[in-house]
């Protein structure tokens, strides 16, 4: 990308380069612009234009400023139907955007939590596969998921399995049926190892989402909880009967509520 102004007018080609910066691939949504000074140095223009630059770019939704930490990329997030078993790599698709999933840890414990082996209603000590997975958007991490399944339900399984989607593994090659999944979803902050995984600061705010699973014979399949960045999703849901086809009128809404939502359009 060309960094040299023509001079005419500045304020305008600064405008312009940042625009077409804020899309190319050097910077991803959710990471840290150019501050101030770097926009000055790399475009030779005064720290007023670039600071003026920046605000404009702020005030047209394609940058976020967060107070204490600088200016950031907007999310475009992911909308999510809290009535609907959807997988992430079919969210994210919706969306236009590229799912990938890296598995962090795949263990096979006999010492699972009471908690869990109450939840997958299997006796203590039962084999369980423990499964940890980061699931990215177009690079972007966006949740850190943590699963416990019983190992009488998913006998072989390796890290190239969970690659993907886990819900196409177990409808697929092991023509599992699955029937639903009842689920809480909280607000917690992330501790230091959490943030790092999802690319934001410690405390920094995300959904937790703790969920049970079951198969059509009503046996559990799985325990998750999964932490969601509170950037990255729009979650929505309809009670009763509703009529349909109003979600801008509710993006609208939410964005006259909270400016600095970034829900699109």
């Amino acid at each position: 990308m060309e960094d040299v102004l023509n001079r005419a007018p500045v304020y305008l080609q600064l405008n312009q380069l940042l625009r077409s910066l804020v899309a190319s691939a050097e910077f991803l949504p959710g990471q840290r612009f150019l501050t101030e000074r770097e926009i000055a140095a790399r475009f030779a223009v005064s720290r007023a234009t670039a600071n003026k630059a920046l605000s404009n770019l702020v005030s047209e939704g394609m940058l976020e400023f967060r107070k204490g930490m600088g200016t950031y990329l907007r999310q475009h997030p992911i909308s999510s139907d809290l009535g609907a078993l959807v997988s992430f790599t079919d969210r994210a698709q919706v969306a236009g955007k590229r799912p990938e999933t890296v598995v962090l840890s795949l263990t096979r414990t006999d010492d699972a939590p009471s908690d869990i082996t109450d939840a997958l209603a299997v006796p203590a000590q039962e084999p369980i596969w423990a499964i940890e997975r980061l699931r990215l958007a177009d690079r972007q991490p966006l949740i850190l998921e943590r699963r416990w399944v019983p190992l009488a339900a998913m006998p072989v399984v390796n890290a190239a399995d969970l690659s993907s989607s886990i819900y196409q593994l177990w409808t697929g090659r092991m023509h599992l049926t699955i029937s639903g999944c009842r689920q809480t979803i909280s607000s917690v902050a992330l501790t230091a190892g959490e943030a790092q995984h999802l690319g934001v600061p410690s405390g920094a705010a995300a959904l937790q989402v703790h969920g049970i699973g079951y198969l059509a014979d009503g046996r559990p399949l799985w325990v998750e909880r999964t932490l969601y960045r509170g950037d990255g999703f729009v979650f929505s849901n309809v009670l009763g009967r509703v009529p349909g086809g109003n979600d801008a009128g509710i993006r609208s809404l939410i964005a006259a509520t909270d400016p600095a939502s970034p829900v699109q359009g």
